[in-house]
């Protein structure tokens, strides 16, 4: 109740879109806008209205239908040298955005004024007040955004510290300092934003009582908007608050320009959970690694499964010593509670596995076995010999989970391949490019054998399509199942075209996911092997839920 509270702001709509290979609808962006609304984020920056049609509509479309508690903030520049704020067209188009709060970013570096903006600094000075004046007298909430703040403070402080000034007399209620170019390091953070803090108390009370129609305003806060060049954002932003920073600025997953921008995925629980600030409920805070997760497949971008709190593999457990330890005290191995984020502990199987895996992970499918069982110790040797071999468990759970309880006799069989033949066509004509495959299979289920091919623009993918309509009318659940990766590795590079390939297959049932592995000298086995898998551990997911609901 008591902790001080850091008013989180998200920029991943327009400083995280920045990021080389990231493309944002304006569909992608609303539905971004809407889960940071129920994360208990703050501040959503959403774009720069007029810089394109897409932002503008996107503001529009927020004022037909509105966050729950977020402030949707417009971002821009100051205006041009030498012509009045009232008279910008592109201060025009901020306003149209019609919200609240906006953001605004003004030159620090005397180098970007004189080179970049070629004008002179006290116009710069100027620039930065009267736009903030304008806004103000437009009824407007300010955000004052210090660009290339710690670069231009280093090079030239005195005048650095007028443009913050500068932002005070303006009225600005936030004093943000950028490390644009992400190359300061955290002593230097932590010195500087002390100094700042000391100048805006001083700076700010002493124009508030020399200002009749200020006197009542508080003293601007200071923000922290930082990136990763140096590998040390998050740290940068961490050592900001502790010198008095309260607002932090940040992405999703980190995601922006060059190396991206601070780490909100990383930032918001080392803050809260660490250092014992106030950034969301902690209700919220259990949304965060479906909140990472959710955004990432917005954007299109493959979740880092490394990533700290968040990543899949943040709590996960190999070594058998490790696995071992933390069934008895998960403190021994986790710095925090999984769940306090939404992430899960996850047992990984892999050769390095002792018996705690093999039980730990027995007990996550729902299976209860005795370490004094034979067949523990079995299974645990059957998996180092077909690791050994080349497969590797700790990518592809659903596969383990097929051989354990093919090892316990609880493996259901749904079907059994009989046989199966691929073909295919190079086709090099200039009406038909590329290739085509044809593949037949003959299954039996439930006592029946099923003959039937099917068309493929590869070879796994005809295989696939075959067993499918072999397959549908016995089990229909099947149409729901989707591929949604497919990854092959070469084991033994100098093998040749002879080496041994190990393919990774996940699938879909659109609620659940799951990763199958097939290993052969030959690249269809391989595949063969996992997308049969796959299905069959798709039809066991839903042969498993349909007997919940019996028994419910």
């Amino acid at each position: 109740m008591n902790s001080p509270k850091i008013w989180i702001y998200d920029t991943t709509l327009r400083d995280g879109a920045q990021r080389e290979g990231l493309s944002l609808s304006l569909e992608d962006k609303l539905r971004i806008a809407r889960q940071l609304d129920r994360l208990g984020i703050p501040f959503i920056e959403g774009g720069w209205p007029g810089a394109n049609p897409k932002d503008v509509q996107f503001f529009w479309q927020l004022k037909e239908e509105p966050l729950t508690q977020a402030e949707v903030v417009a971002f821009c520049s100051t205006r041009r040298p030498h012509r009045p704020a009232a008279e910008d067209p592109g201060l025009q188009d901020v306003l149209a955005a019609g919200t609240r709060w906006i953001t605004l970013f003004g030159k620090s570096w005397d180098l970007h004024v004189v080179e970049g903006l070629k004008t002179t600094l006290a116009e710069n000075l100027a620039m930065i007040q009267d736009t903030i004046v304008y806004f103000r007298g437009q009824e407007r909430r300010v955000i004052y955004d210090a660009e290339h703040w710690f670069d231009g403070y280093k090079q030239n402080p005195s005048y650095a510290l007028q443009t913050l000034e500068a932002a005070i007399r303006g009225g600005a209620e936030w004093l943000v300092l950028c490390d644009t170019n992400g190359g300061t390091l955290p002593h230097e953070i932590q010195t500087i934003v002390q100094a700042v803090v000391q100048f805006v108390q001083k700076s700010g009370q002493k124009f508030r009582q020399d200002n009749a129609q200020t006197s009542g305003e508080p003293v601007p806060q200071i923000g922290i908007h930082t990136h990763n060049d140096s590998g040390t954002a998050v740290a940068n932003a961490m050592a900001a608050v502790m010198e008095g920073a309260r607002m932090v600025q940040g992405t999703i997953n980190g995601y922006g320009e060059r190396c991206g921008n601070a780490n909100l995925c990383t930032l918001i629980p080392n803050l809260q959970l660490k250092l014992g600030y106030s950034c969301v409920e902690s209700s919220q805070l259990a949304q965060l690694s479906a909140s990472s997760r959710l955004i990432s497949e917005v954007v299109n971008l493959a979740p880092d499964d490394h990533a700290p709190f968040v990543g899949l593999s943040a709590f996960a457990h190999k070594g058998g010593i490790h696995v071992s330890a933390v069934e008895r005290n998960p403190l021994t191995y986790e710095h925090i509670a999984p769940e306090l984020v939404g992430n899960v502990r996850r047992i990984v199987i892999s050769d390095q596995a002792g018996l705690s895996n093999v039980l730990s992970k027995a007990r996550s499918f729902g299976i209860d076995l005795d370490k004094q069982d034979p067949t523990c110790r079995q299974i645990l040797q059957h998996l180092k010999t077909l690791e050994n071999q080349g497969y590797q468990f700790e990518a592809a759970e659903a596969s383990f989970e097929l051989l354990m309880r093919e090892a316990l006799g609880q493996r259901q069989q749904f079907f059994t391949i009989k046989d199966f033949h691929v073909y295919c066509d190079m086709l090099r004509d200039a009406a038909r490019q590329g290739s085509q495959a044809v593949a037949t299979i003959k299954v039996t289920v439930n006592g029946s054998d099923i003959l039937e091919a099917a068309e493929g623009n590869g070879p796994v993918s005809a295989l696939d399509g075959a067993l499918r309509k072999a397959l549908a009318n016995v089990y229909p659940d099947i149409d729901t199942f989707h591929l949604t990766d497919y990854k092959v590795r070469i084991l033994d590079g100098t093998a040749g075209t002879s080496a041994k390939t190990r393919v990774l297959i996940e699938s879909s049932n659109g609620l659940q996911r799951w990763t199958t592995v097939g290993v052969s000298n030959n690249i269809i086995e391989a595949s063969y092997q996992a997308v049969v898998e796959g299905l069959e551990y798709g039809l066991m997911l839903q042969s498993q839920a349909k007997a919940a609901l019996v028994n419910n």
